[in-house]
């Protein structure tokens, strides 16, 4: 009889630890589940809108974002994802210099889509509020990769997130083509300012 009842002692303990390690198993990897978060672009609401400067004026435009999506872990910073933006969007306000911009410097027929993926998310990001990050990853540009980071403020309320920030792209360094002409000189590095809305799902 006492040899039974510890017996069913033993079981009643081991049967206790075996759900205790379950149920912290179950809380440990639900967290590490809901730590990772995803910012599903809205490309009607998003924009990216680029600067130049020539020996006349300075030149304003705008592209097209298509897609995009980021998932990130706020924990580790890592991240993934990418924008798609539309190579062949670009406008000026000027249809013979968009048509150039277009076909010789973008070579969009070539090379339809400008893409940025996302790698790492550096800095703190509040649940609500603004935050300031450094987002680093690869830029394509005609094909071509380039690593970047792009300082950038987010505002979050509830699940609507925007994202916004700029950097420079030195495009002619890149490969691309000078569109100089004789007497009008062309900045060699182009500003991209980024405004991505869009909302958080965990």
């Amino acid at each position: 009889m006492i040899a039974s009842t510890q017996t069913e002692r033993r079981r009643s303990s081991i049967s206790f630890v075996t759900l205790l390690a379950w149920m912290l198993a179950s809380l440990f990897f639900s967290r590490q589940a809901a730590a990772e978060q995803h910012l599903q672009i809205d490309p009607a609401s998003s924009e990216v809108h680029f600067a130049l400067t020539d020996t006349l004026h300075a030149v304003n435009g705008i592209f097209h974002v298509t897609s995009g999506s980021i998932s990130f872990d706020p924990a580790s910073g890592a991240a993934s994802g990418q924008i798609v933006v539309d190579a062949g969007s670009g406008s000026s306000d000027s249809k013979a210099r968009d048509r150039k911009m277009t076909e010789d410097e973008m070579k969009a027929r070539l090379f339809p889509t400008v893409t940025f993926a996302p790698s790492r998310i550096t800095g703190t990001i509040a649940e609500t509020g603004d935050s300031t990050v450094q987002v680093a990853g690869q830029f394509t540009l005609v094909g071509t990769a380039h690593a970047i980071t792009v300082p950038m403020t987010l505002h979050r309320q509830g699940t609507h997130c925007t994202a916004s920030g700029s950097f420079p792209v030195p495009y002619v360094d890149w490969g691309m083509k000078d569109p100089s002409l004789l007497f009008l000189r062309v900045g060699k590095i182009v500003t991209i300012q980024l405004k991505l809305v869009g909302s958080i799902l965990e």
